[in-house]
This record gives structure tokens, C-alpha cells and sequence, in this order.
């Protein structure tokens, strides 16, 4: 499969995962206690996924893929009611680019949304490798992220995360896992006039992941479950990494 035909496969795989049917539209309707376990459905829905493993990429390497992450919800019946429709899972297809800098540093940066939806999505992370890894040690890494939520004009909403994570390469195969935190700052705007809105949400989410990352020179393939907070997440990046 060459890199184009692969591109195409990731997309058609993104935009199939299931949807937001509507826009989220209706915060106003919402008690405290709803806002608050929809903003946590949302930061594991919406935090960043590494889809990548620890080992650094060195000097102008990178890594630039089409993802798509699928995150089972909790809270159906919340999002019904913000205006989402009524669904069970939120698909986040995205555009991700990692560029490799001095000293065992990553920077990476994503664009994404949930089709069907008014939610827009963009965030980066910042990775450093202090055991960058060799052909008996395993890579081990520090990851700073960030996503802000763009284009629901009632939420405010961005997610920070901190992450420690570890690989190791076989041959064409690199496992990896990591655990971490996830801080989430939901804070509605603009409401319509209600009796008692909801208000500021400051939430922190604990974090794990498990990934599999597959380089066959030109087509890099990434798998990887991430459990943030009570929800699960699937994610797939499909494209080329050098």
C-alpha cells in the first residue's frame, strides 16, 4: 500500500466511526451535576492522544499521519440533552504532525473535529525523551499536552495533560504504554437566559494508554487504547514516520 491509498484508507475510516448527530447547543438546560459529567465525558473525549511511543524522533525526524479516535461515553443521556443527539460513542478524525528537535525533544501538533458536529478541536504536545532509548534500553519519556475546544459558542472548554511513558523497539514493532494526568476547564458562555445555568468546571482525570506503533519503511501504522477518567478510547493513525 503506498502512502497516498493509506491516507485515504485512515480518512474513510474516521469519517465511518459513529457521530455527533447535532451540535451541542443547549447548555443552558443542564443542572450542575449534567454539566459536570458531560465536561468529563468530554475531556476524555477530547484530551490528547499520544499515538505515538516514546522513543524520540532526533533531529528533523517526523511523524505526520491521519488519526481517528473512537471514546465510549458515560453520559448518553447528557449529551442528549446539551443538543448532541443521541449517541454512545464520539469519533475525533484529525490531521497530527510530529517534528523531531535537539536534545531528545518532540514537538507535536493536531486538527481535528467530530463530523456531524459543531465540535472543533486543535492541541500539541511537547515530548522530551531522557532515556532516549538503544537496542537493549527502553525509550522512556515526558509529555506536556494541551487542546482547546473551537466552534461550540457555549463552552469554553481546553484540556492540559502530563504524561510519563515508555517503549521499546522490535525490529519493525515498537510497543508502548504510559500513565498520566488530565486537567479539564469547562466553563459555559453566552447562554440563553435560564434559571439556574450551569457553571465553571475544574476537573482532573486520572490517565493511562497502550500502543503498538508498526514503521514498514514507508507506511507507519499506530494502534492504541487510552482509559481517561471512567472512559474508554480507541485510537488508529495511519501515514509515515521517519
Amino acid at each position: 500500500m503506498n502512502l497516498k491509498r493509506g491516507l485515504v484508507v485512515a480518512s474513510l475510516c474516521a469519517v465511518s466511526l459513529p457521530v455527533v448527530a447535532a451540535d451541542i447547543n443547549q447548555i443552558q438546560t443542564l443542572t450542575q451535576d449534567e454539566f459536570h459529567r458531560l465536561s468529563q465525558d468530554l475531556g476524555a473525549a477530547l484530551s490528547y492522544k499520544p499515538l505515538t511511543p516514546a522513543e524520540p524522533l532526533h533531529l528533523f525526524g517526523f511523524d505526520l499521519g491521519v488519526a481517528a479516535t473512537d471514546t465510549k461515553i458515560k453520559n448518553t443521556d447528557v449529551f442528549q440533552k446539551a443538543g448532541a443527539g443521541d449517541i454512545s460513542n464520539v469519533a475525533v478524525p484529525s490531521l497530527r504532525f510530529d517534528l523531531g528537535l535537539p536534545l531528545n525533544l518532540d514537538v507535536g501538533v493536531m486538527a481535528g473535529g467530530v463530523p456531524g458536529s459543531n465540535v472543533r478541536l486543535y492541541g500539541g504536545e511537547l515530548r522530551w525523551a531522557f532515556v532516549k532509548g538503544s537496542t537493549t534500553m527502553p525509550a522512556i519519556a515526558l509529555r506536556g499536552s494541551f487542546t482547546q475546544l473551537a466552534g461550540v459558542d457555549q463552552l469554553d472548554f481546553n484540556t492540559r495533560g502530563v504524561d510519563l511513558s515508555i517503549s521499546k523497539g522490535f525490529a519493525f514493532f515498537t510497543p508502548y504504554a504510559g500513565i498520566g494526568k488530565v486537567w479539564v476547564t469547562s466553563t459555559p458562555k453566552d447562554l440563553p437566559a435560564a434559571a439556574n445555568p450551569p457553571t465553571k468546571e475544574s476537573l482532573t482525570l486520572n490517565k493511562g494508554f497502550v500502543g503498538l506503533n508498526m514503521n514498514f519503511v514507508f507506511v507507519n501504522l499506530a494502534l492504541e487504547a487510552d482509559k481517561t477518567g471512567d472512559a474508554t478510547s480507541y485510537g488508529l493513525k495511519l501515514g509515515f514516520r521517519f
